[in-house]
């Protein structure tokens, strides 16, 4: 097989693991405005895992930092317990406008989400240590430390910490690259790995997906 073809099995696999399992139009109309807004969401592939993930643990609580216009918020809710609520965390009025749009499409009551406005390090020191079963990064990566000392405070044990767009489009793997964002996703790719409270590993869903799930035992 040569280095061409290689490749192209890599990408048609990719589309196939996209596609595996289709949005309905509330996703769709979701990712739409969240294109049109300017927030690119997760891909379908990243979106199912964390429906994986938060099903997994039995999610009643979960720390969303980057609300979006909602896509990834859905997809943790579509994982999580009937009576579980969503804390979605951003900065931008409109995006959490875009977003309570979306949720309520879907058929989320208003009591199963907690829209938070103000910048995610900030929030994330005032929320309750050891209260939440996944927390969930996807904003500005250049704080991805800063969200990894303060979320990974936040899980009960087995819950499980996630962060999105590790990857950087190939970039991470790059020592050549010195960009601010790059030096802190390695930073947290590094802290995760580091800690003997985490069972951590690399999905390449998306962009990447980063989770590590916190031991029982902690």
């Amino acid at each position: 097989m040569n280095s061409e073809t290689h490749i192209t099995g890599w990408v048609d696999l990719g589309e196939f693991i996209e596609a595996y399992l289709p949005e309905d139009d509330v996703l769709a109309g979701a990712r739409l405005r969240a294109e049109q807004l300017g927030s690119p969401p997760v891909s379908c592939a990243a979106g199912a895992t964390l429906s994986f993930l938060a099903a997994s643990v039995q999610a009643r609580a979960v720390v969303e930092i980057g609300t979006g216009a909602g896509v990834s918020g859905l997809y943790l809710l579509r994982g999580m317990t009937p009576d579980g609520v969503l804390t979605s965390i951003d900065i931008e009025p409109e995006f959490h406008r875009s977003a309570r749009r979306s949720f309520l499409e879907a058929g989320y009551p208003p009591s199963r989400t907690r829209l938070i406005m103000g910048r995610a390090l900030d929030v994330l020191s005032r929320l309750t240590t050891g209260g939440y079963d996944l927390v969930f990064a996807d904003a500005a990566r250049v704080e991805y430390p800063g969200y990894f000392d303060l979320g990974v405070q936040l899980l009960r044990p087995g819950g499980v910490i996630a962060f999105h767009n590790v990857l950087a489009a190939g970039r991470i793997a790059d020592p050549a690259r010195r960009e601010p964002e790059l030096l802190a996703l390695r930073d947290v790719a590094r802290a995760i790995r580091e800690d003997t409270r985490l069972v951590p590993t690399m999905l390449p869903m998306g962009n990447g997906l980063l989770v590590a799930a916190m031991t029982t035992t902690t």
